[in-house]
């Protein structure tokens, strides 16, 4: 492709400006657009949207809409429509700074959902009519086929159940990658199902394109910018000893007889310990890897590049500049070993069971019980959202979460009698992983399972607190089966904030002494 990617001669016509595009999404409607783990999202429509926003309400006008993606997005689009209080609702995830003070402060509405469910409930009707969709694509053929771009996420429900269609054409995106994705047009609704017809990472079920009725796109605008590409910090000493951790504890399977010697498909959630696992079995003893996950990250590109890892199933990238470098100067290479599918398949609870995939996910704290809190921050501030953990957690053959046994430089244990919020419930957690060490938690009891977590995975300077609240819960609680004090569950969490509470007070009157102090 060379030039305008707009090869259709008929949409032609319908090329114009970001603001003529925005200009055509009314207030009030619900507006599918493109993105996942800051790529593939629209890159100026809804920046020139929340320019006409802040104008409209400059001048009194209330505007909003709904905005339904496919996970987090950027600041372009997120971070463009919070900062003009843009956005109604906001769904499936997002991990945007000002997106989550909205939605912490009460001015913005939110549904946190597993990414498996968002294409379903838009096709069962469960949100309402999809209005608009603005979608990200490399390229509109001849005939006019959807080259997809970066990330593939919700767009292909997005593309078939919006009423009117922008479309970003995005020259920046490599043309090269036309062919490295799948999209599957086999999915029906109840009770006209069929099972999907896939055994293995690599199989291609569906084709490379998106299908689109021309008569629905009302606007195309072209554009030449690159997705949020972040760089990933260094392993530290804490994500390697995780790391260390898994690794250990997958050979141990292997030994075991309860894995193959290539492992199983491995699934790996966003961030820097993720990484430090790849970076790991980069230099470890398994051969042939596979994977069947959401986000494809810079730990898998070495995996592949290096020979460790055969083939990768994502729906969509996350990688750093060095990354993308790579990427485009050998996307020959990794165009026959990668493969994005819509995230309604790659986060599909059935294969992902049927594949027996080794799920790893990052968790914000987790219960002497092996209950998971991934989203809230004291049980009622949303940080970013549950994502597709649960679709994995739930259907794995093997599931990790894994977090440092403290934050706040040590002052908040990771591990707490109760979680404050829970995302993943014991039933669904199988092990847990801090710098510490390593819990098991399969084939234990509640009891079991506190031993075990208190002793392995929390931090020795909240290891006694612990002990003693387990113990005191064995010998008052009114049931033992999952012995807790009720009214001390919390108190990890309430002693925190007590003790943040005297430092704002202490930090107030300082400041006042600050300001009434007279110069020499």
């Amino acid at each position: 492709m060379t030039g305008s990617r707009v090869l259709n001669r008929a949409l032609r016509s319908k090329i114009m400006s970001a603001s003529e595009a925005a200009a055509l999404i009314p207030a009030g409607s619900n507006v599918g657009m493109s993105g996942f783990t800051g790529s593939g999202y629209p890159k100026e429509v809804p920046a020139a949207l929340a320019e006409r926003i802040n104008a409209l309400h400059a001048d009194g006008f209330d505007f909003k809409i709904s905005v339904w993606t496919g996970a987090s997005t950027a600041p372009e689009l997120d971070g463009a429509l919070a900062a003009v209080d843009g956005i109604e609702m906001r769904l499936p995830y997002q991990s945007d700074p000002a997106c989550r003070a909205r939605i912490n402060a009460g001015q913005m509405d939110y549904i946190d959902i597993h990414l498996s469910h968002v294409a379903q409930f838009v096709w069962f009707g469960f949100f309402g009519k999809l209005d608009v969709a603005v979608v990200e694509v490399a390229g509109i053929l001849e005939d006019g086929r959807l080259v997809p771009a970066t990330s593939i996420g919700n767009n292909k429900t997005w593309l078939d159940q919006a009423d009117k269609i922008i479309l970003e054409v995005n020259n920046r995106i490599n043309p090269a990658m036309e062919g490295m994705h799948d999209i599957y047009y086999g999915t029906a609704l109840p009770p006209h199902r069929k099972p999907i017809p896939l055994v293995t990472p690599s199989d291609r079920i569906g084709e490379p394109y998106f299908r689109c009725d021309p008569s629905k796109i009302i606007g195309i605008v072209e554009t030449h910018a690159y997705d949020r590409n972040s760089a990933f910090t260094p392993p530290d000493e804490t994500s390697r000893l995780i790391a260390g951790h898994i690794l250990e504890f997958l050979a141990h399977e292997v030994k075991k007889g309860r894995m193959p010697e290539n492992l199983l498909p491995l699934q790996s959630g966003v961030g820097n310990t993720a990484n430090a696992v790849m970076a790991g079995l980069e230099q470890g003893q398994f051969e042939n890897l596979t994977a069947y996950t959401e986000v494809l990250q810079d730990g898998m590109l070495h995996l592949l590049k290096r020979g460790k890892m055969n083939f990768a199933s994502a729906t969509a990238f996350s990688l750093s500049p060095e990354a993308v470098d790579d990427f485009n100067r050998d996307v020959d290479f990794y165009r026959e070993r990668v493969v994005l599918r819509p995230q309604e398949i790659s986060n599909h609870p059935e294969v992902i069971r049927r594949l027996g995939v080794i799920a790893m996910n990052g968790m914000i704290e987790a219960d002497i019980y092996g209950n998971v809190n991934s989203t809230h921050i004291r049980g009622s501030s949303i940080m970013n959202g549950i994502g597709g953990s649960g679709d994995f957690a739930r259907n794995a053959y093997l599931s990790f979460f894994m977090t440092p046994s403290t934050a706040k430089n040590g002052q908040l244990s990771c591990i707490v009698p109760m979680v404050s919020h829970v995302d993943h419930t014991e039933h669904d957690v199988q092990v847990i992983v801090t710098e510490q060490g390593l819990a098991d938690l399969r084939g234990l009891t509640p009891k079991q399972r506190a031993k075990v977590i208190i002793q392995n995975c929390s931090h020795p300077s909240y290891r006694a607190a612990l002990q003693a609240y387990y113990e005191r819960a064995l010998r008052e609680s009114p049931g033992r089966h999952t012995p807790h004090m009720l009214n001390e569950a919390f108190s990890f969490i309430q002693s925190w904030k007590a003790e943040k509470a005297a430092m704002e007070v202490e930090k107030a009157i300082h400041s006042g002494l600050a300001a009434t102090k007279v110069p020499a």
